[in-house]
């Protein structure tokens, strides 16, 4: 393999040797001339003065920007076709540097043979954009984009693919070394296997496939790209299950096809099992005690860690520390149970085990968790996995990673009174599920939080921050709160008489837990979706839960469900202060104690209740905010709140075009109305790389109720069905509106909609009668019909209205909308009392010659003002009758 072996070049040099020793002499050479110059002056003065000169060769003396490069950086140079022209290139006087275009050329073969330095023009064009000289190099410098890299190879036998290699690399200002350093900064590699791979792994070294110099040397030419850029090396890192064949055993169908998925994701294939092909046999160590077949030599029998923590750290782990270990035969475990039964002290341990066995009923065990290996087999497979970044809390606490919270050690277990009384008993139970819970959040936290947050994880960071403060929220919090409550409680209950106050304890903290609690409560269908989709979205994520929930501490529980705990806990300690208050004397102080804590627990579970209502309050509003474009910034008020929406088709022209899908938007004390988008934008990426969808919705206008002067009820006939109408009169207006719409959802029903619209409106105008703000109208009265509505005919209409408006605002010159116009035209008739002016006459001429010249009549600009005019008589005359 080329990890021991050294190829030779034609001049007898290792390609392989450091290539950073020649240039750190010729540092060291350089720093000992001018320490000389310093002391002696006078012999520096004597010394003669080397010029440095550029000969642009060929193709790059033909491209201008290198010649004013040249000249920024104040460096002379000449141009030439061959060396042959260059009479004095050997010259003492003259430190000569080349500039060639193609390093594929015959020209460059001849200046490398003849040891002449040679760099390619995006060297000259990076100098003279960062204003520095040029470099001095022993090799051929064609660009800077690995400059400052050191690289290491491992896996390669193809002697001409490496000579290949590491001459572009060499090439692109990096550096080569033989053997694996602290100093290496990427490995580049054609397999899985040898101890360079394991060594860059466990510290974090990049591992990249040899593709990534290639596509590197393709983008040469430009001046600003650098090939340890993240994201493009991310696109040519070696996958963890490169080379491998795996075979699942022991998990269920839908474990074994998710599985599947992610090794294909991984770069790996699967395989049955039993196929000699097979590299690596994954194990389900729960259900499989056995080997169903005598696995090969070369077959790698591994424990399911194995293959989750692969993709969380992003590169293969090492199989002997997961490595599958039969189960003891039961024939074996029977001699050996008889053999410990026959021994001398076999009585003694019959005695202890019955002593122990009455301890463990005297005192039920309520752990919500299975019983838990000893701390130091914990202890020891956690110090000898490189994988597990997620201490157990014993490990944790070993490492002084524990939080304050977490630091102080249980008291000894709890004397038993001489009389358990009921009152006791209750007490007992709240303690140690108090004791639980605090072991629950302590485990969401050593678990998971902890690791997460980590520094120098392996493979980067495997969430954001933002993800991260998103999904545990407050969680330390209410672990301090809740470790103090606990300890209290087992003062309490280690020094118990039946005058002791449990309800003082819950008072104590009655104003943490009103502080500690809303910000999670509320948040948490927030955490438990963030949870869904980075478990989708990044397997690393995916295969960090699945090694920490398969630890005893979880209880094969995932973290969504151990996250849900806090959300159970008060009402559950409210129902047993419940049981402690009935089982409590009445002469008992602690019974009027109990009756506040337990109105203190409802007081903040209300207070929680509230707060999570008024947040959902609020992500409403932004869920309409960034719906509908163009929305007000004046929406957004502490005290408005979103009632209801509603989905109709508009049956005027007033808004929008007749029959445009309307969307109402009812609040305390406004109404946004918004069509439909004819066009949609792409969608909205923040700069966390949440992607929001684009705007379905345009605001029309933001309404407020006080506007609204009456609620018309249009009576359903045969050609109109559930329609209504608002009358409306806006600030700037005399007359009234009329604003005609179409329900087309079901839910709400329409009576109920326009007596919630009405409440609202006699609620903002602070009127008590708001029934009497509907009224019932005929269709006829109002010029209301919905009968076309769905016809093809009237869709087709529609289209040929709008394109007639878009070939009309085509040719106008003043882009004015119509509606503009009519508003304009409208409120000059009313201010005035007269016949439009000059000027308008002179508009509406405009606007007719405009739809001539479009060569499409357009009825809706001709006669504006008598049109206007008789809709405004209609619309008095019939609220008038209204009256």
């Amino acid at each position: 393999m080329a990890d021991s072996s050294t190829l030779v070049s034609e001049t007898g040099r290792s390609l392989l040797a450091d290539s950073s020793v020649l240039d750190s002499k010729i540092i060291e050479t350089s720093k000992e001339n001018v320490f000389r110059a310093t002391v002696l002056d006078v012999e520096a003065e004597e010394m003669p003065q080397i010029e440095t000169r550029v000969v642009l060769v060929q193709e790059a003396g033909k491209r201008e920007e290198l010649l004013e490069a040249l000249e920024e950086i104040k460096m002379p140079y000449i141009k030439t076709d061959s060396i042959e022209e260059l009479g004095d290139s050997d010259s003492p006087e003259f430190e000569t540097i080349f500039v060639v275009s193609d390093f594929q050329a015959p020209i460059f073969s001849n200046l490398c043979k003849a040891d002449c330095r040679v760099i390619g023009p995006p060297v000259v064009l990076r100098c003279a954009q960062k204003g520095e000289p040029l470099p001095f190099s022993c090799r051929p410098l064609y660009c800077a984009s690995m400059l400052n890299l050191v690289l290491c190879f491992t896996g390669f036998r193809k002697k001409d693919e490496l000579v290949k290699l590491v001459t572009l690399v060499h090439h692109m200002g990096g550096i080569i070394r033989r053997d694996f350093s602290s100093k290496v900064t990427h490995l580049v590699a054609n397999s899985t296997h040898g101890d360079k791979f394991r060594i860059a792994v466990s510290l974090g070294i990049p591992i990249v496939k040899a593709e990534w110099i290639y596509k590197a040397w393709e983008k040469r030419n430009e001046i600003d790209f650098c090939a340890a850029d993240d994201d493009f090396r991310n696109q040519f890192k070696v996958p963890p299950f490169q080379d491998c064949m795996l075979s699942f055993l022991g998990f269920s169908d839908d474990e074994k096809a998710n599985m599947e998925e992610m090794t294909e994701m991984q770069g790996g294939h699967y395989l049955p099992v039993g196929d000699e092909r097979c590299t690596h046999l994954v194990v389900e160590e729960s259900t499989v005690k056995d080997l169903p077949f005598e696995p090969l030599k070369k077959l790698y029998v591994v424990k399911q860690e194995w293959f989750w923590g692969s993709i969380q750290m992003d590169a293969r782990a090492g199989e002997s520390m997961y490595l599958f270990e039969k189960s003891e035969s039961p024939d074996f475990k029977k001699s050996v149970s008889l053999l410990s039964l026959s021994t001398p002290n076999s009585n003694r341990k019959r005695r202890r085990l019955k002593e122990t066995l009455a301890q463990l009923t005297r005192e039920t065990d309520m752990s919500p968790f299975p019983p838990r290996k000893r701390p130091s087999a914990e202890h020891s497979l956690s110090i000898g996995s490189l994988l597990d970044i997620s201490n157990t809390p014993e490990s944790s606490t070993a490492n002084g990673e524990t939080p304050k919270s977490c630091a102080r050690p249980s008291k000894n277990s709890t004397p038993l009174p001489l009389k358990q009384s009921a009152r006791w008993q209750v007490a007992k139970e709240l303690y140690q599920t108090e004791s639980n819970y605090v072991d629950i959040l302590t485990t969401i936290i050593q678990l998971f939080q902890v690791p997460l947050e980590k520094e120098g994880q392996l493979g980067g960071p495997i969430l954001a921050q933002e993800e991260i403060k998103t999904i545990f929220g407050s969680i330390p919090d209410i672990l301090d709160v809740h470790t103090k409550i606990k300890e209290d409680l087992e003062d309490l209950m280690i020094n118990w008489t039946e005058s002791k106050s449990i309800g003082d304890i819950i008072l104590k903290y009655s104003k943490d837990l009103l502080k500690t609690y809303p910000p999670f409560v509320n948040f948490f269908e927030m955490s438990k979706e963030t949870i869904t989709r980075c478990e989708k979205q990044k397997p690393r994520f995916h295969a960090f839960l699945k090694i920490n929930q398969a630890k005893p501490e979880c209880g094969r529980q995932s973290l969504a469900e151990l996250l849900i705990r806090p959300v159970q806990r008060l009402p559950s300690v409210a129902l047993l202060l419940n049981d402690i208050k009935k089982h409590t004397a009445e002469e008992n102080p602690d019974k009027i104690t109990l009756e506040r804590a337990i109105e203190s627990l409802k007081e903040v579970m209300t207070h929680i209740n509230e707060d999570k209502r008024k947040t959902e309050a609020q992500r409403q509003f932004f869920d309409v905010v960034y719906e509908v474009d163009g929305c007000p910034a004046n929406l957004l008020s502490s005290h408005r709140s979103l009632v209801q929406r509603l989905e109709t088709v508009a049956l005027g022209d007033d808004l929008c075009d007749r029959g445009e899908q309307v969307t109402l938007f009812l609040f305390n004390d406004c109404l946004e109305i918004a069509r439909k988008r004819h066009k949609v934008i792409g969608a909205f990426r923040s700069p966390h790389g949440h992607t929001r969808p684009p705007a379905s919705l345009k605001h029309v206008v933001l309404m407020p109720l006080s506007q609204i002067k009456k609620v018309l009820d249009i009576r359903e006939t045969e050609d109109c069905q559930k329609a209504f109408a608002l009358v409306v009169r806006p600030p700037t207006e005399l007359n009234n509106k009329l604003l005609s719409f179409q329900m087309t959802t079901e839910d709400p029903c329409k009576e109920d909609w326009l007596k919630m619209l009405c409440r609202h409106v006699a609620n903002t105008i602070c009127k008590a009668d708001a029934e009497n703000l509907i009224y019932v109208a005929d269709p006829d009265s109002v010029e209301v019909n919905t009968k076309d509505m769905d016809s093809t005919l009237s869709r087709a209409s529609r289209a040929i209205k709008k394109t007639s408006k878009k070939v009309t605002r085509a040719f106008s010159f003043s882009k004015t909308p119509k509606r503009a116009l009519r508003r304009a035209l409208m409120s000059h008739s009313a201010t005035e009392g007269r016949s439009p002016s000059s000027n308008e006459s002179y508009i509406g001429s405009r606007l007719t010659s405009s739809s001539s010249l479009a060569g499409v009549p357009s009825p809706s600009l001709v006669s504006l003002p008598s049109i206007f005019e008789r809709r405004s008589h209609t619309l008095s005359r019939s609220t008038t009758h209204l009256i």
